[in-house]
């Protein structure tokens, strides 16, 4: 599950106290909207409509699982819960969203935000502290190792430290006594030499520790060494191979670490279309595995080199994730905004941040007059650039709740769940 912020977790426990005294509406409920909303569906909504894009007709059947029974549609808040929630509106405009481009592929994580953790040194494994899917901080313990070769490397840098700190005592002393003409200048000279060697084979030494870990070893009394193997970042464990036990040498990759909080989709972009798709363009990535939610992007990078086979180049699409949803393979589409439309034909357009799922039914949150927040199921069009088409449910200039979506959501629903308790 992905840590809320502490203000998000505040305002929703903000918005979930006030339902209790907050006055639920139920004079019209979902499913099946008599009153004004049948009239709102029969409306043209002030615009032309295409063939087919009539009345969005009677709800569809909902599982048992998913029905609320008499789900009041208005819910009315106090202003200070609103403005702990974050609740914000903008108007519902008359727009046409810009033509589009759908480019299929599948989610990667960012090499710059992934770590292929390494054992560093020869030696077996004695434990494992993570776990494939884990989510883990910065310096997390990911295994131990105990390394015989790091034991033989601790002895050489003590021997070499106390050795170049012996000759350094001397080369000292003999330099007092050619002060006070009691040792002569070559004798000075050759104990100075030997203990600038001595300390630089410790210099050396210390630097071969330091390449195997060495301010993470521990030293056991029975003459071996153990080395702590620790991530340097934070994310998830992607991959892992090592069990209790096992033997490996430096090069093996103990496990896989990825920060999955920014992610590329890698979109398959065909010839035909490349004159059209321009780096910086907005995307809107839909995942095979998550049809309802949409994750806004931008592409970062077009490759150079056609595949020849697909005849398509790589379009790089950096995405943020949200929810923890997002996995490293999951496919999907990107809807690529490449120019104006091609045939301009105003709609009702609202941000797709404003539409929400209740009770099975695609709907937006409008604030009335009168202060309370009515819900509107909608039946939705195309989407791009992160906005969406409203072909029915709506009018132009109505005000769309666009943020603090999720808390009005869950006053809507608590309010229900309240009263079966």
């Amino acid at each position: 599950m992905r840590r809320l912020d502490p203000g998000v977790v505040m305002a929703m426990v903000l918005v979930l106290a006030a339902v209790g005294a907050a006055a639920c509406s139920k004079d019209r409920a979902l499913p099946g909207l008599p009153d004004d909303h049948a009239t709102r569906e029969r409306e043209p909504a002030l615009l032309p409509r295409d063939a087919g894009a009539g009345p969005s007709g009677p709800v569809p059947h909902e599982d048992e699982s998913e029905r609320h029974e008499e789900l009041p549609n208005k819910v009315r808040l106090p202003p200070s819960v609103v403005r702990a929630a974050g609740i914000e509106t903008a108007p519902a405009v008359l727009d046409s969203l810009p033509a589009t481009v759908d480019l299929t592929g599948e989610i990667a994580a960012d090499p710059d935000r992934s770590a292929r953790i390494a054992a560093r040194i020869p030696g077996h494994i004695i434990a494992v502290r993570v776990k494939e899917g884990d989510r883990v901080t910065a310096g997390q313990t990911v295994a131990i190792l105990e390394s015989p070769e790091l034991a033989r490397a601790r002895a050489t840098f003590t021997s070499a430290a106390a050795r170049a700190t012996s000759a350094r005592l001397n080369a000292d002393r003999i330099e007092r006594l050619e002060a006070k003409s009691l040792a002569s200048g070559q004798e000075a000279s050759a104990a100075e030499a030997e203990a600038a060697a001595l300390e630089a084979e410790g210099a050396a030494a210390r630097q071969t520790l330091s390449a195997l870990g060495q301010g993470e070893v521990e030293s056991p009394g029975n003459g071996s060494a153990r080395v702590t193997v620790r991530t340097p970042l934070a994310g998830f464990v992607l991959s892992r191979d090592a069990v209790p036990g096992q033997s490996v040498d430096a090069e093996h990759v103990i496990a896989v670490i990825g920060d999955l909080d920014r992610v590329y989709f890698l979109g398959r972009l065909f010839e035909k279309d490349l004159a059209r798709v321009r780096v910086g363009a907005g995307s809107e990535v839909r995942l095979n595995a998550y049809p309802s939610e949409a994750f806004e992007g931008k592409i970062e990078t077009i490759g150079r080199q056609i595949d020849p086979a697909a005849r398509t180049v790589t379009a790089r699409i950096l995405v943020r994730n949200h929810g923890d949803l997002v996995k490293v393979g999951l496919f999907g589409t990107a809807r690529v905004v490449v120019g104006p439309a091609e045939t301009p034909a105003l709609r009702v357009v609202v941000p797709l941040a404003a539409v929400t799922r209740v009770a099975n039914q695609e709907v937006v949150f409008v604030l009335q007059p009168d202060g309370d927040f009515e819900l509107h199921p909608v039946r939705l069009g195309r989407t791009a650039g992160g906005r969406v088409e409203i072909l029915s449910g709506l009018r132009a200039g109505e005000a769309v709740v666009t943020a603090g979506v999720f808390s009005l959501k869950s006053a809507i629903l608590k309010s229900t769940f309240g009263e079966g308790e």
